[in-house]
């Protein structure tokens, strides 16, 4: 669907739909009653990933507690030049 204005063409399809006809396929499917789903591999591969960082998040957060223990015990002692590099590439870069 396009639309004008002042009789200038607006944007053409977006997201490259297209209409599709139905596959004796999809009928079938209609009469059985069952419905499927399909995703595409982009969607299973960020499942993918989604699962796989849940291991990551206990180790960040097993981290974090390490972290935490040595603050409120008065020993941590972080690496001054990481700390420096992170706040630099942050004023600098916007990051």
């Amino acid at each position: 669907m396009s639309v004008e204005f002042f009789g200038v063409g607006g944007p053409g399809q977006i997201g490259n739909l297209k209409k599709s006809t139905k596959t004796p396929a999809a009928a079938q499917e209609k009469e059985t009653g069952e419905d499927k789903v399909q995703f595409s591999s982009v969607l299973q591969d960020v499942h993918k990933a989604q699962t796989s960082g849940k291991t990551t998040d206990t180790e960040r957060m097993e981290r974090i507690a390490e972290i935490k223990a040595q603050v409120a015990n008065g020993s941590y002692e972080p690496d001054l030049n990481k700390v420096s590099a992170s706040l630099l590439e942050f004023l600098v870069e916007g990051k």
